[in-house]
């Protein structure tokens, strides 16, 4: 079985290549040999390559600063990436596709756990938009492919957000909880006895080991044909900002208190999605948080030190 994966570089692309299954033939090109913001370069690479399946997992991506500070390119870039790629599948006659969403799609004020039927019923959260909006276009692209000639079989995969190995460690364009490993190790480090944190800390966020959803993602593939066109992947359960900063400090090594700036924005109070499809499907992750984060950790040593 020959599958591609755009984005095989960044967070998720690494993961699936380190667990790929055996049997499997990878096609893992970078963005110079193929640059996705360019169609007639997409289009001949899929007509070259002719994958069995495609795991579309690309895109500008980054925290709450990034998205408030480049809006424009994370919904023009996203946008044009996934039209271009779906649409080269679907003209090359690429039969199978799994298109990477996000749980930023779902409404603001949308009660938890977010069920799948709940994308487009109500506001989505300003601080994202852009990148949702972008994704709900990949989203909906796929399934009117599906609509309208049912032996394109595209789904979608909206994972919770996500953590872990060959994350992103940066001032600007990093997540959450890789950015306040960062900060809590530099505390540690510079022997500081506070660490802020943004808001009040009391929003819940369900965070998930990169590793776990490259593990589902495999099982999707050994299981396509069972696997829902739109399915949830997340633990089922969250922890709040707060409760997240404790357990890095703890495995870090931090001793100190915590404040917290109340004029920064801190985005939904809560985004747990729901995942009874997942479970029905058979799957269940198995990293715990601590094992997660001390993964996380080590990595992030692992480059520091370098």
């Amino acid at each position: 079985m020959k599958v591609l994966i755009t984005g095989a570089n960044g967070l998720v692309g690494r993961n699936l290549k380190d667990r790929c299954p055996e049997g499997v033939q990878l096609l893992t090109p970078s963005s110079k040999t193929l640059n996705l913001l360019d169609f007639s370069t997409t289009q001949k690479y899929i007509l070259d390559n002719q994958p069995d399946l495609v795991i579309h997992a690309a895109g500008v991506v980054g925290g709450i600063q990034a998205n408030i500070a480049n809006p424009i390119k994370f919904l023009a870039e996203n946008n044009q990436i996934g039209h271009n790629l779906i649409t080269s599948c679907y003209q090359g006659n690429i039969k199978k596709f799994i298109n990477l969403g996000s749980s930023c799609i779902y409404p603001k004020d949308a009660k938890n756990p977010l069920t799948e039927d709940k994308i487009l019923k109500g506001e989505l959260e300003p601080t994202n938009e852009g990148y949702a909006l972008a994704k709900i276009y990949a989203l909906r692209y796929c399934e009117y492919i599906k609509r309208e000639d049912p032996s394109f079989n595209y789904k979608t995969i909206i994972p919770c957000n996500l953590y872990g190995k060959w994350d992103k460690f940066g001032e600007k364009n990093s997540h959450m909880i890789p950015a306040v490993i960062k900060k809590i190790d530099k505390a540690v480090e510079n022997d500081e006895e506070s660490v802020e944190i943004w808001g009040s800390g009391l929003a819940r966020r369900e965070f998930m080991y990169a590793g776990d959803l490259a593990d589902s993602i495999w099982y999707c593939v050994a299981n396509f044909d069972k696997m829902p066109d739109l399915m949830n992947v997340g633990l089922g359960f969250d922890y709040s900002i707060n409760e997240y900063y404790q357990e890095i400090a703890n495995i870090v090594g931090f001793k100190g208190s915590f404040t917290h700036d109340l004029s920064k924005p801190e985005g939904m109070k809560q985004k747990l999605v729901d995942v009874q499809r997942l479970e029905q499907l058979g799957w269940k992750p198995s990293f715990s948080l601590n094992e997660g984060i001390k993964e996380t950790y080590k990595y992030y040593k692992s480059i520091s030190n370098d």
